[in-house]
């Protein structure tokens, strides 16, 4: 089964320890990895391709909760600004990744785009870690739904 699939089966199963919360479109889920602190993605339910497969109306909702998961991670995270990246050339199913970015990183990272850090060594998700962040999240996701 391919990632974001095998991710949203988790999410409805209730077994993705990641999942923030729900969303109208999908599920918002902390990363994989911490290096930046909130880095989080949107996942659609149903899984498709691309964004090019939703139709209009599924397609606004998407980019909307995406740019909400953004809204909540400048509040708790007090990032300098949010990068949203859509990919899917390595995991050819649409989600988007959601990054915190902050003054405070190495200027010859802060002006690259967050794939030029390195994702192999860096801090592993664990709920010990980074659930009170996760939560945080969620708090804020839903105070902005309200």
């Amino acid at each position: 089964m391919p990632l974001i699939e095998e991710r949203v089966a988790q999410a409805r199963a209730g077994t993705n320890l990641k999942v923030i919360c729900r969303m109208t479109s999908g599920w918002a889920v902390i990363g994989d990895v911490q290096f930046l602190p909130g880095y989080s993605l949107l996942l659609p339910d149903p899984v498709v391709p691309s964004l090019n497969d939703l139709g209009p109306v599924a397609r606004a909702q998407f980019l909307s909760d995406m740019a909400l998961i953004g809204d909540a991670l400048l509040e708790v995270t007090k990032a300098r600004r949010i990068n949203y990246e859509i990919l899917g050339n390595s995991e050819p199913e649409l989600h988007a990744h959601i990054f915190p970015r902050f003054e405070s990183e190495p200027e010859e990272k802060r002006r690259m785009p967050a794939w030029f850090y390195d994702w192999k060594n860096a801090p592993q998700f664990t709920l010990k870690e980074h659930g009170a962040l996760q939560q945080k999240i969620r708090n804020v996701i839903e105070q902005l739904r309200r």
